[in-house]
Order: C-alpha cells, then structure tokens, then sequence
C-alpha cells in the first residue's frame, strides 16, 4: 500500500510523538489550536447574550470565520516563504488588540456591521499555528509510517479542538461575564502561538530558497481544487448544526446545555478517527472524499428526527463518527496534490474552505432557525452536504499526484 493512502499503525503513532525535536512546538500548538473553533463561537454566543439576536450573533461569528479563512492563506503563503517566526510573533500581538477591540464594540452595543468587521479582524489575525505545525512534521520526519501518523494525528486533534470548542464557548458563556470564554481563547492562541514560534525546531526553519510558487500557489493543482471543496462541503454542514443545535437547547428551554450537546461530536469522532486512520477507507483518496461528505451529509439529516435533546445527543454521537474521518481525509489528501514548497499554504487552504464553510453554514442557519425552526436547519445542512459531495465526485479524477521536489529537511535534528 502507497505511503500516500495515509494507513498508519499505534506504534507508528507512538514514534512521531516522542520526536524530540517535535516535543516543544507539539506541545505549543496544542495550547495554540485549542480555542481554534472556541472563538467564533464563544463571540456567537457572546454577542447574542447581549444583543438577544441569533442572526446577529452568527453574522459576528460568521465575520470572524470570514477573516479566519483569509488569514489561513496569507499566513500559510509567508510561513512557506519567510519560515513561521516572523510571521506568526506578528499576528500574535495583531490578535491581542483586534481582541480587545472587539469586546470594547460587544460591550458598547455597537452596530452590528462594527462588530462583524472586528470579528473579521480578529480572524484574520488568528495565527495559523495548524499550518505551520502540520508542515513542520514534514521536515522533521521522513516518508513513511510515523509521518502519516504525524499527519494523522494533526488532523485528530484539530478535529478534537473543532469540538470541544463549543463545548468549552457554551460552558464559559454562562460564567459572571459573558465574555470570558472570547477572552479566554485569544490568551490560549497568543500563548501558544508565541511558544511556538520560539521553540528551537521551528525557529531552524528559515526562508525558502529558489523560485517562488505560481501565482495560484497551492491551487495552481486541480486535486487541491477538489480538495477544497470537500473542504467547504465539510465546514456548510458544521456550520448549520452549529447554529442549531444551541437553538434547539433554547427552544427546549435548556439554553446553556446547547454547547455541551455539540460537544457530543467529540465522543464519537475521536475513537472512530483513530480506527479510522488504522485502516481507511474507501481506499482511493478520489473516493473518499465524496464518500465522507455525502455520508456525513446524510447523518446530519436524522438530527432533524429527534423530539428530545436526549434523541438529538445520541443522533449526534452518530453523525459525529464522520467527523474526523472526513479532517484525516483531507490531510492525506494534501500530502498528494499539493504543489511542492506549499505544505503550510496547502493546508491554510483547507482551513480557508472549511472556515468559509462555516461561516456561511452559520449565517443561512441563523436565518432559517429564526424563520422555520431548528429541524428545517438540520435538513437543510443535510442538502448542503450531499449537493457538494455529488460535486466532489465529479472531479474525483483530479485526485492525483502534483508534481514535486525535494523539501529541507530538519530530519534527525534532536532526534
């Protein structure tokens, strides 16, 4: 089997994450990506506590993810030309003041179109530690079975964060300030990001040499193109639930256990993802990814079933299984189709098109639960979903290797 279908073992696992090099910056991004989903939710939440308005809570939120998805490209662009130091210490400090703009506005009243373009700053400047991290794996491991697992397990963990997140947003908007889980998630991304940057495997990484990229840079590849589309399916469906499932609680009269049913992905996803990642399937890349989102897509239909938030936890635990799945998909994919010398802007493209996704699952969701009711979203994002996966099958045969070159190697620095 090809290195590149993504197969890995337990004890492959277990060589990648006691790389020694690797141990300072693992550890950073973890602090680092955590509030990743945290933050444009907790300014949702956030924003409707104090306004008392789901559609301008998601518009704020949505703004936020806007700014998310151009940042992602940019950063990953000038991670792979200048290294990630420079950039990343740069919208660190960026975050920390367009944060505290953004609350002033919150806690202000502001009109709501000040508060979406904060929301779309303070995005923009969220550092894509992610990026950096994911290509990072790729210089300090060579081709093979802990690389994939490297791979696999960024894709795990970035799926966790996605989840708890919510979990975490909808658990601090109940604390005495409604803020403080915005608050919070900025300090755990500066912190992390800052850490990071600074650790000794990362700040080795220095500016590239040679020719720059086309223009296009990592979509300059048709399978990159598909991918990130899959990508954008994966995110529209995430994004009505997202908005759903807290109106659903609401409705229930059981509004603050909103983030905690999201959080009910996280139960299945995780252990299906690493049973997953085991054995993947289906085993060419062209399928899977149409295969996932159009399953994913069907699932997320039966949430409009339930009559209970019991009946809507465990359709949750089902549909969640796909979740993860999906994110390992999607970093296997890169491994194949990306250009060379664009690993960081690859994957910030991934992340522009799942955060797009998002915003625009969350923005129409806000809508349609305001004007027909959770059940109407949830099938909604199921329409979404398997529309976009029909596409992806379509262009399932640009799925293919890019062409590529060697990349620098950190490979045996402090191993």
């Amino acid at each position: 089997m090809s290195h590149s279908e993504g197969r890995t073992s337990l004890a492959d696992y277990r060589s990648a994450l006691t790389t020694r090099a690797a141990r300072r910056p693992a550890i950073a991004s973890v602090l680092a990506r955590l509030p990743i989903a945290m933050i444009g939710i907790s300014a949702l939440l956030y924003v409707q506590r104090e306004t008392g308005s789901f559609a301008a809570a998601g518009l704020v939120s949505a703004g936020s993810l806007v700014g998310v998805s151009v940042g992602a490209v940019i950063q990953g662009r000038l991670i792979d030309r200048f290294g990630p130091t420079r950039p990343l210490l740069v919208v660190a400090v960026t975050l920390a003041l367009s944060m505290s703009a953004l609350v002033t506005s919150i806690e202000s009243h502001a009109p709501t179109a000040v508060m979406v373009a904060l929301g779309a700053v303070t995005g923009l400047s969220e550092p894509m530690v992610g990026s950096a991290s994911r290509a990072l794996w790729g210089r300090l491991l060579p081709p093979g079975g802990a690389r994939n697992a490297a791979f696999s397990y960024e894709a795990i963990s970035m799926e966790v964060f996605f989840i708890l997140g919510p979990g975490l947003a909808g658990l601090l908007v109940t604390a005495p300030w409604a803020g403080t889980g915005l608050v919070l998630g900025v300090a755990l991304q500066f912190t992390g990001a800052v850490l990071f940057a600074l650790s000794p495997a990362v700040r080795a990484w220095g500016p590239a040499t040679g020719s720059s990229p086309s223009l296009l840079g990592a979509l300059a590849s048709p399978g990159m193109r598909t991918l990130a589309l899959a990508a954008l399916g994966f995110g529209v469906v995430i994004g009505f639930v997202e908005v759903a499932v807290p109106a659903s609680a609401t409705e229930a009269g059981h509004a603050s256990v909103g983030g905690l049913l999201l959080s009910a992905w996280s139960l299945s996803s995780v252990a299906f993802g690493v049973a997953y990642s085991l054995r993947p399937w289906p085993r060419r890349l062209g399928l899977r990814l149409p295969a996932l989102l159009g399953a994913f897509g069907a699932l997320v239909a039966l949430l409009a079933w339930p009559s209970s938030l019991w009946g809507l936890a465990l359709m949750m635990l089902l549909a969640g299984a796909l979740i993860t799945p999906q994110s390992t998909a999607h970093s296997s994919t890169i491994e194949v189709v990306a250009p060379a010398g664009t690993a960081a802007e690859a994957f910030g493209w991934v992340l522009t098109a799942v955060t797009l996704g998002l915003a625009v699952g969350q923005s129409v969701s806000g809508y349609v639960v305001e004007h027909a009711g959770p059940s109407a979203a949830f099938l909604a994002a199921s329409v979404a979903g398997l529309a976009l996966a029909a596409l992806v099958w379509a262009l399932r045969g640009t799925v293919r290797p890019a062409v590529t070159a060697p990349v620098p190697s950190l490979v045996g620095a402090g191993q």
